[in-house]
């Protein structure tokens, strides 16, 4: 019996291949090295969606009609408000998808996957007392969603790194919210259904909830010669170091590469000089090297977290969103596993030991 399911095989998929001692993800047959940073969002959904619905069209016309889905997404959920004044941004989003139908064609995916691009950034200005501005149905995913947020078009590389995180976390194995989003499926309760229960257990702070603490540990160390004895003290305390460490990993999270690479690019004069990038690679080095001597018997790494937060606070997402963020990007990939299931699949129904009492025991 093994009770975190550690290296339990509960299906076989096409999806993606987390390789946790090499470090290495493979993504549909194509390693994440070769579409990180090369391949945008809208080729990524062709490629995690091709042989789950027939009427899959080519990558022109997949692209405007995941435009088009934007469009409709905010033309269906906007006007009627979107519950965000007391709820958090996750929950909201959650409240918002769940006014989608339910079902499993091509057109609900779209939808599906443009509406968490379309409703966080709306979300965020609700909160800040703004209007939601509509898609353009003709922009780029990544570059729309931040037209979306912040009122004005993107600078070419500020789009390009959010591409580059969309396609980074699409798909990452059998983690807790894909998984959740099997067992839905295999029910055939739907695709939104799937959808909903995903992102419910993404929530959850040992899944997505690392990004914005990432941030709050940068914050307090503050300055790169106070980080050694920062550092030293939260692990005096038992505290965690957030962005370090990973359940599958044993060497660098290959997609913090990615990520860093993208996050550099945002770097520089004239862009978001701020000091924040110089500190986070001296937070790295010192914590990576602290880490191997005081824990050795384990491998804790800069994991997938680190520079995601660094990224989405220079592109000026509140830490609040990161989680409906992530999301944004892995949704397609909750899909993909969803219709595999479907397809493929069977109802998942695996079986428990029961150690309470019995009524035959005596008293």
């Amino acid at each position: 019996m093994n009770n975190g399911l550690d290296d339990v095989i509960a299906t076989e998929t096409v999806m993606s291949d987390v390789d946790g001692l090499a470090g290495r993800l493979v993504i549909r047959g194509h390693s994440l090295d070769d579409l990180a940073g090369h391949v945008g969002y809208e080729e990524l959904v062709g490629i995690l969606l091709d042989g789950f619905f027939q009427d899959l069209p080519g990558p022109k016309e997949l692209a405007f009609r995941l435009g088009e889905a934007r469009r409709e997404v905010f033309e269906a959920l906007i006007p009627d408000g979107l519950a965000a004044e007391n709820l958090p941004a996750t929950d909201a989003l959650r409240a918002a998808l769940a006014r989608l139908d339910d079902g499993e064609d091509l057109a609900l995916a779209l939808r599906l996957i443009a509406a968490p691009a379309v409703l966080t950034p709306a979300i965020i200005r609700h909160k800040r007392g703004e209007a939601a501005i509509a898609p353009d149905s003709e922009a780029g995913h990544a570059a729309d969603m931040l037209r979306m947020l912040h009122g004005t078009v993107p600078r070419p590389e500020a789009a390009a790194a959010l591409d580059t995180y969309l396609v980074t976390v699409s798909d990452h194995g059998l983690n807790a919210s894909t998984f959740t989003a099997r067992v839905v499926a295999s029910t055939q309760a739907g695709l939104t259904s799937a959808v909903l229960a995903a992102l419910s257990a993404l929530k959850g702070p040992l899944h997505g909830g690392a990004p914005g603490p990432v941030l709050d540990m940068l914050d307090g160390i503050a300055a790169s010669q106070t980080a050694e004895a920062w550092l030293e003290a939260a692990l005096d305390r038992g505290d965690r170091l957030m962005g370090f460490g990973h359940r599958i990993y044993r060497v660098r999270d290959p997609r913090a590469e990615a990520l860093k690479r993208a996050v550099t690019a945002l770097f520089g004069p004239g862009k978001n000089d701020t000091g924040r990038l110089a500190l986070a690679e001296h937070v790295e080095a010192a914590a990576t090297s602290i880490l191997a001597r005081r824990k050795p018997d384990r491998s804790l790494q800069i994991n997938v977290e680190f520079y995601t937060a660094l990224l989405l606070e220079a592109l000026g997402f509140p830490r609040e969103s990161f989680t409906s963020i992530f999301a944004t990007g892995r949704v397609v990939g909750w899909i993909g596993h969803a219709r595999e299931q479907v397809l493929y699949g069977r109802l998942i129904r695996p079986q428990s030991r029961y150690v309470g009492p019995r009524p035959d025991q005596a008293a």
